[in-house]
């Protein structure tokens, strides 16, 4: 079965990787992509750039079995709507939502429409992660006493530091990342939050910086930096690790970590790292097709996302008020048309 796959939006930079997975895949037709409001240049010039064809957004949802939202993080929700009416799945960029309750009202849209929405978490596909994973569940680590984590990376500019169109900066863009690996590992919730943030690499209006010391529904204690830290001109554009420490052994994670460094001795000398490893962008694609052709739900689904919407919102409580806030995931859900 050959699965008719759309973009909807080209405004996310994953988008591009999104694009060059469906292109490879044999079970995929990358059909086109998608867009509305003033970017709509920009994704026709993407669609160029990809080889395919730009169309309405109408057209596009009666012609494929599923879309990737690689929209601004407002607009998820709008562009989640159009396409479950449409009785097509879907895959939405992370984080699922700018609030918990907008989070809500994309499960419930998909449900309403009997249609399965997932979220772009591709850590999940990670060999490193799925290493770690089986190291748990072969209880290798014995019980698990603590886990540190890192997602620092260069500050990506454009709509995610308009907090309008991306709902926070740093917290909002990277914590769910590695949110999403703990849970998947442990099976745990985040239950509790005290964050530090701050701007000190950029001039912008959103936070740059910050360190979440957090607490796991069993007390496991939990802490991530997911700065935008990197400057221009580091050699890689950042890192995606995390360490679990249990009573019977450690194990340290480090999804980019193949990789070899090229030395530059030219008109702009330095170093940059080439990553080799595998594709965690295609595991995630990959399992979206056949989520579709097998009419199951992706890997992540929205309603597995809500709480890690709920850390974030819980992390800038945190910051503003100075002390540790519980994750809260019962916001009623939003009214919409």
């Amino acid at each position: 079965m050959t699965v008719r796959i759309g973009i909807c939006s080209t405004a996310h930079l994953h988008a591009d990787s999104y694009a060059a997975a469906l292109t490879e895949m044999p079970d995929a037709e990358f059909v086109g992509l998608t867009e509305i409001g003033d970017r709509t240049d920009d994704a026709r010039a993407k669609a160029d750039e990809y080889g395919v064809e730009f169309r309405d957004p109408d057209d596009l949802l009666d012609d494929v079995d599923g879309v990737i939202v690689c929209s601004t993080n407002a607009n998820h929700l709008a562009w989640v709507e159009r396409a479950a009416e449409a009785g097509v799945d879907i895959l939405c960029e992370k984080p699922l939502a700018p609030s918990v309750s907008e989070a809500r009202a994309i499960v419930d849209a998909g449900r309403e429409a009997g249609v399965h929405v997932g979220v772009a978490m591709p850590l999940r596909f990670s060999q490193p992660v799925r290493n770690a994973k089986t190291a748990v569940e072969d209880g290798l680590l014995g019980d698990l006493m603590f886990l540190s984590g890192t997602n620092r990376g260069q500050m990506p500019g454009s709509w995610f530091v308009d907090e309008a169109a991306s709902g926070g900066g740093a917290v909002t863009d990277h914590s769910v990342h590695i949110v999403d690996v703990v849970r998947w590992l442990t099976g745990e919730d985040v239950a509790e939050v005290y964050a530090e943030t701050d701007t000190r690499f950029n001039d912008i209006p959103v936070e740059d910086v910050n360190l979440l010391s957090m607490k796991l529904t069993d007390g496991t204690e939990f802490v991530l930096d997911g700065s935008w830290s990197k400057p221009d001109e580091w050699d890689f554009w950042g890192d995606a690790t995390l360490r679990l420490v249990g009573t019977e052994g450690v194990v340290s994670v480090d999804c980019f970590d193949q990789k070899i460094k090229q030395t530059r001795d030219a008109k702009d000398p330095g170093i940059q790292s080439i990553y080799w490893g595998s594709n965690p962008d295609e595991g995630l694609v990959a399992d979206f097709v056949d989520a579709v052709a097998e009419d199951r739900p992706p890997l992540k689904t929205a309603a597995d996302a809500i709480n890690d919407v709920a850390v974030v919102k819980a992390a800038y409580a945190s910051a503003e008020r100075t002390e540790s806030v519980a994750v809260e995931t019962d916001e009623p859900t939003a009214t919409t048309n």
